[in-house]
């Protein structure tokens, strides 16, 4: 039988991960092209033979989403691959009639041929949507874990932007790893308050290599999901977390209904600071999709370094980017600070976007009176930093997961605000976690 053509629409990350665990070694397919969005210039560049394996001795092409229809019609595409997250479902189906409508199949693929078996236990955090709380729910789950006694291993989901040869595998186990692999800001957000705790990260493109890796040094495996991505492994445990901030998304977005529907636990976060109704809304919708499920409700209260930095001044709030752009998020952290500690007024910074921050802008203009911390390589995190500091506010107020101070030079004054989960109903962790240990 002549092989089928098939093209797979990503962001560097499952759409990698879909073709190691499913294509890369079948006979029965041809691979022409990876497509790429949602994250600044990861389009151009090459999957490498050295991860495509032996029927891709000279790699496959990573080209831009917009080319989608041409390349189906100039490689007689038989089948694309949907391979990306946070979308929701009805931008899913117009990308399936338009793939369908070039002619071909359009394909989403689940876990019974995606998900690795570890030999290890492998407990994943995941969410409904992006900037839900899943880092500070992998914390406190590490954090149980090696109060018990056991050795953790985090897996993050991915993010490689950069050599995706030299990326395959990544290990961090200090803040000196950061350098050496030449992170983001996007990743040290993701890795550093873990490397902060003590605990060992893993991360890259390979993902049956990184698990192998990982089962070598940890009793007990952490998946620390990206975006709303379903799980790269099979778990023994899924904590799935919503967002009663964005009722209602929960059954509106791709795959993180799919998360919610697999979950063995759901994390109602951020209840203190949401509308009461909205916190009952989403219960009740937990309860419709999977009632199997048990629900913990939890908050992610906001320590504030030095409060007097914010009272009575007009600030300029920067958030985690992800959260903001394609997690519709309207604010974070930051803003919860600003508030809470008694800003005089939250500070636009639109009129002073340099480069790459105002093109953010420009495709996210929904994006609330405050400023997402992208940083995708060396010229984005200038733009963010000349941005930053042309801004006519009195004060920085940082709501990112890592202190931005390190990576940028803020000439404002400035004050970091911190958070972590707390869990505030009858159900909890520690009884949840204690009863899977034993």
């Amino acid at each position: 039988m002549p092989k089928l053509n098939v093209i797979i629409m990503g962001a560097a990350g499952r759409d990698f991960h879909n073709f190691n665990t499913y294509y890369r070694n079948n006979d029965l397919y041809q691979v022409v092209a990876f497509t790429a969005t949602q994250i600044p210039n990861i389009e151009g560049r090459l999957y490498p033979p050295k991860l495509a394996g032996e029927l891709y001795p000279e790699g496959i092409p990573i080209h831009d989403e917009g080319e989608l229809i041409n390349l189906i019609q100039s490689n007689h595409v038989d089948e694309v691959v949907f391979s990306y997250s946070d979308i929701q479902h009805e931008d899913v189906m117009h990308l399936g009639s338009m793939v369908n409508a070039a002619g071909a199949d359009f394909k989403m693929m689940g876990m019974t041929h995606t998900a690795i078996k570890s030999t290890k236990p492998v407990i994943g955090i995941c969410a409904v949507r992006t900037g839900c709380g899943k880092s500070q729910t992998t914390r406190r789950v590490s954090e149980i874990f090696k109060n018990a006694g056991k050795k953790v291993a985090v897996i993050r989901h991915p993010m490689p932007y950069g050599d995706l040869g030299i990326q395959a595998v990544q290990r961090f186990s200090s803040l000196d790893d950061l350098k050496k692999h030449n992170c983001t800001i996007e990743e040290m957000e993701e890795y550093e308050p873990h490397i902060n705790r003590g605990t060992i990260v893993y991360a890259g493109v390979d993902y049956e290599a990184i698990i192998r890796k990982a089962e070598q040094e940890a009793d007990i495996i952490l998946w620390d999901g990206g975006n709303n991505d379903m799980p790269f492994y099979k778990t023994d445990l899924l904590l799935v977390v919503a967002d009663p901030h964005r009722s209602g998304h929960e059954t509106q977005y791709y795959p993180g209904e799919t998360n919610l529907r697999l979950a063995d636990v759901v994390i109602i976060n951020k209840i203190r600071t949401a509308d009461p109704g909205n916190v009952e809304k989403l219960r009740s919708s937990i309860s419709q999709v999977n009632p199997k499920a048990t629900v913990v409700d939890a908050a992610s209260p906001v320590t504030v370094e030095d409060p007097d930095v914010i009272a009575g001044k007009r600030v300029l709030v920067v958030e985690d980017g992800p959260t903001l752009t394609h997690g519709d998020m309207k604010y974070g952290a930051g803003v919860v600070a600003a508030k809470q500690c008694g800003a005089a007024g939250l500070v636009d910074p639109r009129p002073f976007a340099k480069g790459s921050i105002a093109e953010t802008f420009d495709h996210y203009p929904d994006i609330g009176t405050l400023l997402p911390a992208m940083g995708y390589g060396d010229d984005q995190v200038r733009d963010l930093e000349d941005t930053i500091n042309s801004a006519d506010c009195e004060a920085v107020v940082i709501g990112t997961p890592i202190d931005l101070r390190r990576i940028v030079d803020i000439k404002h004054p400035s004050t970091r605000v911190t958070y972590e989960l707390e869990e505030i109903g009858e159900h909890t962790l520690d009884d949840i976690l204690s009863g899977f240990i034993s």
